[in-house]
């Protein structure tokens, strides 16, 4: 054996023991006559201690040659340390070593494997095999698979069963751009790497399955955000015999077994708003309720004052910041000029200080009375010491601005606790969204949504009035999941297909598989997926979700340490059949 012990495992209770360990030199420290090296691996650290007059000559002298990474393994007798390291389980011992090998010399690395680095993101993203080597993407790594393992415990207690699907499936549009992969023994055609299990789910249900999951890889060929990945891994849930209110309750209960089992919080039952509130009140489907800030709408009070600017708009809309009364002049042009970035896009904002003698000081008193003022602080909850921000334009525009900025502030406020956990479900999403480019419908979740039965009618007159039996899982202001009650049955597929721009020799082309199975008995089905990298990320009080995928890409998409995508050579071509031509 290597070692007979971990670094992370001996304490007092084991002096006098011999042991053998082994790992990675993290540092050491020579006195000439006296040296000291820690010893790491992934369970911890362990002191080793070489002394001139206790080590053999042969092993002393070789210690003084170890660097830092080197890997050994040592042997040696567990004894008591003199100045002890509380900070540490083994802090209280040493070891004496008296046999010493080198497995493996190390490079000096190109950035300090601790847990403060001096490394940049682009050289640790380069060299991601040592930066798992700190505890802090170690420990990130370690919280996902607890993660995981909790998820599967709570569903494999429920009788979900878990099946693998197959990652070379057919292109779908299901609103991202796929991945395809090249066939070599079907010449011209092309597999495509799955956005979601969706279709397959959804035939496993057909299959009689009647409650399947998978911790599954996805793939989407989109734009990246520094909390996007082109490939990521959801927690995937399909269920038969249902309707919403079991789905709900179910994957309510995973998020609070998850919530307690890893964070020892325990939460009540989830609010549920629906999409229409979510949007008007907060101005995005989903809101961190953790703070308040919702939005007023001002156009009764506001309009027909002789401003124009507030006269010409389809909304105006205000929120009210909690103690920001006293802000300054230059902290409010601060806060002008961070709605009018471009990826805000605001032209201005109105400002109204509440006074904390009832009175009202605005950037607009020209136009609006104290009666006025009161009217928008009442809209929008305003309390004396707050400061009122207005923002006005297209409704939807000017929702999701004004959105941007309620987030900045919470930001700024320290109101957004990453200790602090409020999940909410948002429910009745629109089923069909209209593309304003293109003038068509088009589904907002996918095309196998079920509309809400008392809305069918509506489809040809109103589609996009037309609810969805859609709902969204939000934690801290983030979609960590989504699902919906399934069409399972032909008829009503195809005249979603309809309405969704398909033709029917479309239609089968695409999904003809699906239709086909729907004729075979299709138990009525629906389902929920989990986004795991996000979960994990917001569990563990982090915004982004590099840190706990062990090899992720950058925001172009490339792997830097492998240095892929790359390009494929010639002989490979010529056997695909393949010309690369780039204009």
């Amino acid at each position: 054996m290597y070692r007979s012990h971990n670094c992370g495992e001996l304490n007092a209770s084991n002096i006098n023991t011999e042991v053998t360990l082994a790992g990675w030199v993290q540092k050491s420290r020579d006195k000439g006559f006296m040296n000291w090296v820690d010893l790491r691996d992934r369970y911890g650290i362990t002191q080793l201690i070489f002394d001139e007059s206790r080590t053999n000559k042969t092993v002393f002298e070789l210690a003084k040659t170890l660097g830092r990474e080197f890997v050994i393994q040592v042997k040696g007798t567990v004894i008591e340390r003199e100045a002890k390291n509380k900070n540490i389980p083994t802090g209280e011992i040493e070891i004496l070593v008296s046999e010493l090998t080198i497995l493996n010399n190390a490079l000096t690395p190109p950035f300090t494997i601790e847990d403060e680095t001096d490394g940049g993101e682009d050289i640790r993203m380069k060299y991601r095999y040592l930066d798992i080597r700190r505890n802090p993407v170690k420990n990130s790594l370690l919280f996902r698979h607890k993660v995981a393992m909790e998820v599967r415990k709570y569903l494999s207690d429920l009788d979900f069963c878990e099946v693998e699907t197959p990652y070379l499936i057919k292109s779908t549009p299901e609103g991202a751009r796929d991945f395809v992969v090249p066939s070599r023994m079907n010449e011209g055609q092309f597999y495509a790497l799955p956005q979601s299990p969706q279709t397959f789910k959804q035939l496993l249900m057909v299959g009689g399955m009647d409650k399947y999951f998978q911790i599954v890889k996805c793939f989407r060929d989109e734009d990246l955000r520094a909390d996007r990945q082109p490939e990521f891994t959801q927690i995937d849930c399909e269920m038969a015999f249902v309707e919403q209110e079991d789905i709900l309750n179910i994957f309510e209960g995973l998020t609070r077994h998850l919530l307690k089992e890893i964070k020892g919080i325990e939460v009540d039952k989830f609010p549920r708003i629906t999409y229409d509130y979510a949007m008007k009140t907060y101005g995005n489907d989903k809101p961190d309720i953790r703070f308040g800030m919702k939005f007023g709408e001002l156009n009764e009070f506001a309009q027909h004052k002789e401003f124009p600017v507030f006269n010409a708009a389809e909304l105006v809309v205000g929120i009210a910041v909690p103690g920001a009364g006293n802000y300054t002049r230059k902290e409010i042009d601060g806060l002008i000029d961070w709605v009018k970035r471009p990826q805000v896009g605001a032209s201005g904002m109105v400002y109204v200080k509440c006074n904390e003698d009832g009175t009202y000081k605005s950037s607009v008193d020209k136009f609006y009375d104290q009666d006025d003022l009161t009217n928008w602080a009442k809209a929008t909850e305003a309390n004396p010491g707050d400061m009122i921000f207005v923002l006005s334009g297209p409704a939807n525009k000017t929702r999701a601005q004004l959105s941007a900025l309620r987030m900045e502030l919470a930001t700024r406020l320290g109101l957004r606790n990453p200790e602090e956990f409020a999940p909410l479900w948002v429910v009745d999403f629109p089923l069909l969204e209209l593309d304003e480019e293109s003038g068509r419908y088009h589904a907002m979740h996918h095309p196998f949504t079920s509309p809400k039965p008392e809305d069918m009618a509506l489809l040809e007159t109103e589609p996009g009035k037309v609810r969805a039996n859609a709902y969204d899982m939000v934690l801290n202001g983030n979609e960590i999941g989504g699902g919906s009650i399934r069409i399972h049955d032909k008829a009503t597929q195809q005249l979603m297909f309809k309405y969704l721009g398909f033709t029917e020799e479309e239609a089968k082309a695409q999904f003809g598989f699906l239709m086909d199975a729907f004729q075979f008995g299709a138990p009525p089905h629906g389902g929920l997926a989990f986004g795991l990298d996000r979960l994990v990320a917001i569990l563990g009080g982090q915004e982004t979700i590099r840190d706990f995928i062990a090899f992720p890409k950058n925001n172009s998409g490339r792997d830097v340490m492998i240095d892929a995508p790359a390009a494929i050579d010639d002989a490979q071509l010529k056997e695909l059949r393949i010309k690369v031509n780039i204009a």
